[in-house]
């Protein structure tokens, strides 16, 4: 699939950074939105997909491979061929169509996310966004603010997780409905203005909560976060 950083043009960065720029402008909230490409790996859905076709190879070689005749040590018979022919031949052909189907999986996301299940994306997708919010300084601002707006593109999917001033004062449902709306509006398939939207409503909700002070700085960047496979 795109990547992340190709998802953008420079239109679409200035828009997302302008709309940091205006909710925090109102607020002591440090907003972070992140777009990565995938949040896990699924190996596992690979690995189905090369069952099921080295099942398949593995069928079409028993159909094709020779029928009657007598299976002797020998190849005196005509038709016949040895015993351990066939079963070389049906172990080869299943390996062949395991590796070519995880091969196939790899490269076709929506093949790899058919054998996927939901909730394990959802796992994935949460997981990488609290290891962004961890390691990105997002949960170390000086007055516990941060506000990171994740998006996974391969999955769908996305998470809006915030330090403990914001939980204190928004509350958990209200970072549900940020959520919410994120998605209902990436369902769209703009997600530049996905994103933007949901910055300015994240704005609009602290504003009277944790309003920007005169001495307020900026401690995080607000251009767009882009993470890769």
């Amino acid at each position: 699939m795109k990547q992340a950083s190709r998802q953008f043009t420079e239109d679409d960065l200035k828009r997302i950074n302008d709309a940091v720029a205006d909710a925090e402008s109102r607020t002591s909230a440090e907003i972070v939105p992140v777009v990565a490409t995938a949040s896990g790996r699924y190996d596992r859905a690979e690995d189905i997909v090369g069952l099921w076709l080295g099942l398949l190879a593995m069928l079409v070689a028993w159909i094709l491979l020779p029928k009657g005749g007598h299976e002797t040590g020998n190849f005196s018979d005509a038709g016949s061929i040895h015993p351990l022919v066939k079963p070389i031949v049906l172990v080869a052909a299943m390996l062949a169509g395991f590796v070519s189907g995880a091969i196939v999986a790899s490269r076709t996301g929506w093949l790899r996310r058919l054998f996927t299940p939901r909730r394990e994306m959802s796992d994935e997708t949460l997981k990488r966004a609290r290891q962004i919010f961890f390691d990105s300084r997002v949960h170390h601002t000086s007055g516990a603010t941060g506000l990171l707006v994740y998006v996974s593109l391969y999955e769908r999917m996305a998470a809006v997780l915030a330090d403990g001033a914001i939980l204190d004062k928004l509350g958990q449902p209200a970072l549900d409905e940020l959520c919410g709306q994120l998605l209902r509006d990436l369902s769209g398939g703009d997600i530049t203005s996905a994103i933007c939207s949901t910055i300015t409503a994240a704005g609009e909700k602290l504003a009277p909560l944790l309003p920007r002070a005169e001495d307020d700085v900026n401690e995080l960047p607000n251009g767009l976060v882009t993470l890769e496979e």
